[in-house]
């Protein structure tokens, strides 16, 4: 689930505020929440503190559920990902 569902479940609806308030709140355009809100973007350090300061769950878990998301897309097309796995040589002090 993409965080910006978790924004406007934990923030928008459980206030009732509409994105154009929430805007205000957070100190930013009504098209950067949006943005957020529908996928299109991520939250940023930025975004997460102010998320902090508006609505008191703390920066680091926006984070961590911003980067749970992002390995979570990314898993799913590791077999796509093609790296050869490196061994270091005994000549070169490696283990």
């Amino acid at each position: 689930m993409h965080p910006g569902s978790l924004v406007r479940k934990d923030c928008l609806d459980k206030y009732n505020l509409s994105v154009t308030e929430a805007a205000r709140v957070l100190g930013v355009d009504r098209q950067t929440l949006s943005n957020l809100l529908n996928g299109r973007s991520g939250i940023s350090p930025e975004m997460a503190l102010r998320l902090e300061k508006a609505f008191g769950r703390p920066a680091r878990e926006w984070l961590v559920r911003q980067l749970d998301h992002e390995l979570s897309e990314v898993m799913r097309r590791a077999d796509e990902i093609r790296v050869e796995p490196f061994r270091a040589s005994t000549a070169e002090g490696g283990v």
